[in-house]
């Protein structure tokens, strides 16, 4: 029987990363994405491989729609070429950017960087790959516990969150058709070094976030690399449509 295998975008490190290492571990080979750091890619691949998975890691970045289409026949060619396969199963749309600055500073520049990243592009990369996966696959988009909660100087980001949102209910209505459920799992603050690394690194910001947390700590990579394993995992695919966050009860 094939191994399922999970495309993940951002997959090189953070939450790609510790998500690509979870679904490892439940039986998924992994393709990921990286956008500028090789390295770090190859290092993944090692990492799985020593666990008895398999991966490849791919050039992209998602906030250029543009090389979308030549992706998608890269993408094909691993398929065959690496795992014997012509579909994959699971799509995660992971791969972001942080960007803190108050409403009224933000500059068309810094707007339109969010929109490509966060917005047009898991619209359009999921809509160019969906003839690669399978009917019966998942989608898991990403957005943030800043969708619901709201803190000064992330307005633009959060934006783009509450758009994938509801994008994420479209595309759930639009491909049950094919069996495809989509989900969208929403972190809470998390100790990464995503946007400079102040809940991991900045002891007051970290003591602010576990002081307004039911469980009583800043959110660790473990924590959402499980429930994306969680989204895919067999037996959950009448979960459709659905925001779920993964805060530890942030701001109840």
């Amino acid at each position: 029987m094939n191994r399922k295998i999970a495309l993940i975008t951002g997959a090189s490190r953070g939450l790609g990363k510790n998500a690509a290492l979870h679904l490892v571990a439940q039986g998924v080979d992994i393709i990921g994405t990286y956008n500028s750091r090789a390295d770090e890619a190859q290092a993944l691949v090692a990492e799985i491989e020593s666990l008895g998975g398999r991966a490849a890691m791919l050039q992209l970045d998602v906030g250029k729609s543009e090389q979308f289409a030549a992706f998608a026949t890269e993408l094909a060619t691993v398929l065959r070429d690496r795992f014997d396969r012509e579909h994959f199963d699971f799509l995660i749309n992971n791969a972001g950017i942080g960007l803190h600055v108050n409403f009224v500073d933000t500059t068309v520049e810094q707007f339109d960087l969010l929109v490509n990243i966060h917005l047009k592009g898991p619209f359009f990369l999921t809509q160019t790959l969906l003839p690669l996966l399978n009917d019966g696959g998942r989608i898991i988009n990403i957005s943030s516990g800043l969708a619901r909660f709201s803190l000064p100087g992330y307005g633009a980001y959060a934006a783009m969150k509450g758009a994938m949102e509801v994008l994420t209910r479209y595309q759930a209505k639009e491909l049950g058709a094919r069996n495809i459920s989509v989900n969208i799992l929403a972190p809470g603050a998390i100790e990464t070094d995503f946007g400079g690394g102040a809940v991991r690194d900045n002891t007051e910001v970290n003591k602010m976030v576990a002081g307004n947390t039911a469980l009583g700590r800043a959110g660790r990579p473990d924590d959402i690399g499980a429930a994306i394993a969680l989204l895919v995992a067999p037996g959950s695919q009448w979960i459709n449509g659905q925001r779920i966050e993964a805060s530890g009860g942030m701001f109840l």
